[in-house]
């Protein structure tokens, strides 16, 4: 008898995110990934409890690819951290469009909406940089990311292309005049 294929969990959220990652999050269900594992649903139900819990770890593997995003844009030393971080953003929303989607983009009502790590760090990096509240820094940075967040709706979409250049210059825009604003009150 030949021995039997097993299909791990990492195998199916690996798969699954690669699926949503081609047709979005609507693609996501247990046929369509027992298709491109080959496979029946079996494996699919007996290493998630439900579609739901499947659900939730692509979002978790999706985010930690944004993650990844976030490091190597900060560690290629082409802009400050904290814009890095902005340009981290609107790159995944631009080369990863339905993950961005996935992540930024979905209804969270009866989610945690509790401020992720990134968020924290961005808020640190303001408070440092400017020399103001914890408070200051959080709304610096809301107002920061709802616009680099636009932008990078924009891109995910298809709305509008932008080059480089400009976002670049635009995210420098916004944050001196979100500065301006914040450092001169906390004065």
């Amino acid at each position: 008898m030949p021995p039997k294929i097993r299909i791990t969990k990492e195998d199916i959220i690996r798969n699954a995110v690669d699926l949503v990652r081609e047709s979005g999050e609507a693609a996501l269900n247990a046929r369509a990934i027992a298709g491109v594992l080959n496979c029946s649903t079996q494996p699919i139900f007996s290493n998630f409890a439900s579609m739901e819990e499947l659900r939730q770890a692509v979002i978790a593997s999706a985010y930690e690819s944004y993650l990844a995003f976030l490091k190597r844009e900060v560690e290629s030393g082409n802009y400050p951290p904290y814009k890095a971080f902005g340009m981290a953003y609107v790159r995944f929303a631009k080369e990863e469009k339905e993950l961005f989607k996935l992540l930024f983009m979905r209804d969270r009502t009866g989610e945690d909406t509790s401020p992720a790590l990134d968020f924290e760090a961005s808020v640190e990096m303001i408070m440092k940089a400017n020399r103001i509240t914890v408070e200051r820094a959080r709304l610096m940075h809301l107002e920061m990311w709802a616009c680099v967040h636009g932008i990078g709706t924009m891109l995910a979409t298809s709305f509008l292309p932008l080059d480089w250049e400009l976002i670049s210059d635009m995210l420098t825009d916004i944050y001196q005049g979100i500065r301006t604003r914040h450092v001169t009150e906390e004065d």
